[in-house]
């Protein structure tokens, strides 16, 4: 039996990680950060003083890397990375480490791996539904409203709205031209708009939804 593997995808602010912690525990399942993985390449790619365009050389920083990962923390070659991976300087260059297909062939295979070890979970990223897990038990994809989304970033880690609105919108742009594996919504994947909807809220109804697919099943 294949294990459950509920796939969370959408763009940044929308409310992946929230949604998804709450979701693992409301389930009893491991969560997944992918989105962590990636900004810890870029966090251990900027602290050797490389150049987050340097194709090769942020690959084989991918390669190296070594993850101790938790759904509260993030430690990259030993050192806890949790709340430097969130910084202004990882924000600005983990578009191009993403954008990297060796990075992205990399951590993809981790993240399969990490299910297969785990026995399944709640994964959120960017292309879960449509590369990592094209066959997981439920795919999601959320979205919010751009102020929203941007407000959401301000109440988090600070910053002028107007200016988090603005590098949202490009994050989502190169997100979604990349070549590989591009950010974008799956037909099988269901929408949930987060805007004005409650954590609980939003949970319950992923719930409802898995509980429907799987009773299909």
């Amino acid at each position: 039996m294949a294990p459950l593997v509920v796939a969370i995808d959408g763009p940044a602010g929308a409310g992946k990680s929230t949604i998804a912690k709450a979701l693992a525990t409301a389930l009893n399942i491991e969560y997944l950060d992918t989105g962590a993985m990636y900004r810890g390449v870029t966090y251990e790619v900027l602290r050797r003083g490389l150049e987050a365009t340097d194709v090769d050389a942020v690959a084989r920083v991918a390669r190296e890397v070594k993850f101790e990962q938790s759904a509260t923390s993030l430690h990259v070659n030993g050192v806890d990375a949790t709340t430097a991976i969130r910084t202004p300087a990882v924000d600005a260059a983990v578009s191009h480490v993403a954008a990297n297909s060796a990075v992205r062939s990399e951590l993809r295979e981790r993240q399969r791996e990490w299910i297969v070890s785990h026995g399944g979970g709640v994964v959120e990223g960017r292309d879960i539904g449509s590369v990592v897990f094209p066959d997981a038990t439920l795919k999601v994809y959320l979205v919010a409203s751009p102020m929203v989304r941007a407000q959401r970033r301000v109440a988090q880690h600070g910053g002028d709205v107007n200016e988090i609105a603005r590098a949202i919108a490009e994050r989502d742009e190169r997100d979604s031209t990349r070549d590989d594996s591009p950010l974008r919504q799956m037909p099988d994947a269901v929408v949930v708009d987060t805007s004005e909807r409650s954590i609980g809220a939003v949970v319950e109804h992923i719930r409802e939804l898995l509980n429907e697919k799987t009773e299909e099943s």
